[in-house]
């Protein structure tokens, strides 16, 4: 009797005794399995399957299949790829071809039903994590006290008699009076703004950038230096 079954997407012709290849299967030498997927037994064929009908089996061995190179090359273009492959087989020799609901002589100890093996992933180590070392507290630096801002002004304006803020390049009467009510009143104040103070003064007044392009804070240091000395 013989017997047409299908395993890893493939048909065999097998008969009691037979050993044959097929895609690798779960299981190790020795383990029996059962394969359902029995498509004709003798003259009688399956709608797809013959109801009833089961191959039993027992694995042999399992191994790889010879390498097989694979060489590609593109024209012209520098480009070389070898690679090769060797695939995993299953070699399998039949036991007995079961009709009618027949149970087998010998229990399946491998695979209840031929299904193709999972690929194995090698197991990832988790990397040791390190133990954190406590992170020392700063000391918190008590806040100074802010300035009190007038209203309508963006600084606080310095003690003292205002510097001649005309003297800076591009600064002229109507300019020295705005720049006066937003608190802006000595050549060090101007010269120690910080980015933060120049982009406020510069979107206030419309300047699009001009204090950076005629140099204020420069000019201011230069003024406030000529100033303390004379």
């Amino acid at each position: 009797m013989f017997a047409v079954i299908k395993t890893g997407g493939k048909q065999y012709s097998v008969a009691v005794e037979d050993q044959l290849k097929v895609e690798k299967l779960a299981g190790e030498p020795g383990d029996m399995i059962e394969i359902n997927e029995v498509l004709m037994v003798g003259n009688t064929v399956g709608a797809p399957l013959v109801d009833g009908a089961m191959v039993t089996a027992e694995i042999v061995e399992q191994g790889r299949a010879r390498k097989v190179i694979a060489f590609k090359k593109r024209r012209r273009q520098n480009s070389r790829r070898t690679i090769g492959h060797r695939q995993h087989y299953t070699l399998l020799q039949i036991s007995e071809i079961l009709t009618d609901g027949k149970k087998p002589s010998k229990k399946a100890t491998g695979a209840t039903k031929a299904t193709k093996a999972p690929k194995e992933k090698p197991a990832k180590e988790a990397p040791a994590k390190k133990a954190a070392a406590p992170k020392a507290e700063k000391p918190k630096a008590e806040p100074k006290a802010a300035a009190e801002v007038p209203a309508g002004a963006l600084f606080a304006a310095p003690e003292g008699t205002p510097d001649d803020l005309k003297l800076i390049k591009g600064v002229g009467p109507v300019l020295e009076k705005k720049l006066n009510d937003f608190g802006v009143t000595k050549f060090a104040q101007v010269a120690e703004f910080s980015r933060d103070d120049i982009e406020k003064l510069d979107e206030a007044l419309s300047f699009k950038g001009r204090i950076d392009r005629d140099e204020w804070l420069a000019q201011a240091a230069e003024l406030a230096k000529t100033s303390a000395n004379s």
